[in-house]
């Protein structure tokens, strides 16, 4: 298997860049189905050395190919082989059908399937439908997948082939029901929606192969989306001098905190400490104060009651705060109303969150010099649409959102977006589900501030913090994922920033 690329693609532009290999640079549509079952084969073999009986679900289209030539492969090496066929036989067309024919010309031939306990295998092979799948799964193919589900369930492995059918092939959308592979092995381009919405759910681990594609077939146009590495945070922030002091790493203001929510404001102020900025000043209720003061002494707590307050902090004098990060439980309340617009009011840039997201919803506003961070929730409310929806097609709503408001959006959860100022996708598929815990949007609001505190421009702070951040969950889920706390990741990102 080939390093997983950096590009990610639409389903359209997929078969786009498997058309110029065919019809451009004369690469047999029969020789790449080869490659693609041989490659799945082999990644079979790998997993799973020691099965002996395999059972291959092919579709009638050009996945299914690809299952026809994978059970021919392990019948030749000694396998026993199971051929079930789903859908009309007859429809199936080209190399699809000629893979077929030569498999029965072996001896292998499909039962069509309706029903069978597909437990007696002990590997499963999803071979039923591919990318172009737009509509809900019905009839047979759900019969299918449901059967494969279940399977699964029981211990049978799964290999799911370019992708588990029934995901939606660029939102990660389950259309009603969806293959749970153990391993995706996926052909010529990776497919955004094997990384975001649903699409981890379903994949289990994702390989790839270019099938031998030539490099100039990539070049004809721009990828949907770049997947992110988490990279040395060097590459964006130099080595400290020796000479260096906190005035050189900027100030960051975290404004939040409201009753019962001191612990988000904190976890936000402490994150951009950890995130390496200078001085991290905390605007909150005056009843919270002392209390984070004696907890996190580092913090400059300061108790604001009013808009008026936090205006007086953000008066021009030594030592003003460069980076505001405003939401950290602020709840949505008058004071948090009144904070939000004084933070607003003025020029500096902003990290966005929580309650500032929900009370922006209520009065949207462009800007450029800001970066939002909403959940799906968050999300749905800043476009005036349900969860679901959002969660539908993620691209789509984190697009509008950043056309909506400006700046530089970053649309949480598995398969993190990053839209940037220029309307470019990055996104990030490190981190876990032990991350599903109270805390872990602030410590991200934080580092985000800290990142822009110490210079980097919205859209850099915002792709680094994201990326700094579950690199970090993962280093600090090693113990476990279960019970992971949002300060958990504080260690752990010191050493990746240092």
């Amino acid at each position: 298997m080939k390093p997983l690329p950096h590009s990610l693609y639409r389903a359209e532009q997929v078969r786009e860049l498997d058309r110029i290999a065919i019809d451009e640079l004369g690469i047999p549509g029969l020789s790449l189905m080869q490659r693609a079952g041989a490659a799945a084969f082999e990644v079979l073999r790998r997993r799973w050395p020691r099965a002996r009986h395999i059972g291959v679900l092919c579709g009638i289209g050009n996945n299914g190919g690809d299952g026809f030539v994978l059970a021919s492969l392990a019948r030749a090496a000694g396998l026993r082989v199971d051929v079930w066929l789903v859908g009309d036989a007859g429809r199936s067309r080209g190399d699809a059908l000629t893979v077929r024919q030569k498999m029965e010309a072996t001896g292998l031939h499909g039962e069509a399937f309706a029903g069978q306990d597909l437990s007696v295998c002990e590997v499963l092979v999803d071979g039923l439908l591919g990318t172009g799948l737009r509509g809900e799964v019905r009839g047979i193919w759900r019969d299918a997948i449901a059967t494969i589900n279940e399977a699964h369930a029981a211990g049978c492995g799964v290999l799911a082939l370019d992708i588990p059918s029934g995901l939606h092939a660029d939102s990660g959308t389950v259309l009603g029901a969806a293959v749970r592979a153990d391993v995706c092995v996926t052909f010529i381009g990776l497919k955004l929606g094997l990384f975001t919405g649903q699409g981890p759910d379903c994949c289990g681990e994702v390989l790839f192969d270019d099938l031998d594609v030539p490099p100039q077939v990539y070049t004809r146009f721009s990828p949907a989306a770049t997947r992110l590495i988490p990279p040395a945070a060097g590459a964006y922030l130099p080595p400290r001098r020796p000479c260096a002091h906190k005035g050189d790493f900027g100030h960051v203001l975290v404004v939040g905190g409201d009753h019962g929510m001191s612990g988000a404001a904190r976890l936000a102020g402490e994150a951009a400490l950890r995130g390496g900025a200078g001085l991290v000043s905390l605007a909150t209720r005056p009843e919270h104060a002392v209390a984070i003061s004696a907890a996190r002494p580092e913090l400059m707590c300061h108790g604001v009651s009013d808009a008026m307050s936090l205006q007086a902090m953000l008066q021009p004098r030594p030592r003003r705060a460069t980076v505001l990060a405003i939401g950290p439980g602020l709840g949505q309340g008058g004071w948090g109303r009144q904070l939000l617009g004084a933070a607003l009011a003025c020029r500096l840039p902003l990290v966005v969150d929580a309650d500032a997201l929900n009370l922006l919803a209520a009065e949207p506003m462009h800007r450029t010099q800001w970066v939002l961070t909403p959940h799906p929730g968050e999300a749905a409310r800043l476009l005036g649409l349900a969860t679901a929806e959002v969660q539908a097609d993620r691209l789509a709503a984190a697009r509008a959102l950043q056309q909506k408001y400006g700046g530089t959006l970053v649309l949480k959860g598995a398969g993190t977006l990053i839209i940037d100022s220029a309307g470019e996708v990055s996104l990030c598929h490190a981190g876990n589900p032990g991350m599903a815990s109270g805390g872990m949007g602030d410590v991200l609001t934080g580092l985000i501030a800290a990142l822009m505190a110490q210079g980097l421009v919205c859209d850099e702070a915002a792709r680094l913090g994201v990326c700094l951040h579950a690199a970090a969950a993962d280093r600090a889920a090693v113990a476990g994922q279960r019970g992971l706390l949002a300060s958990d990741l504080f260690p752990p990102l010191r050493e990746l920033l240092a």
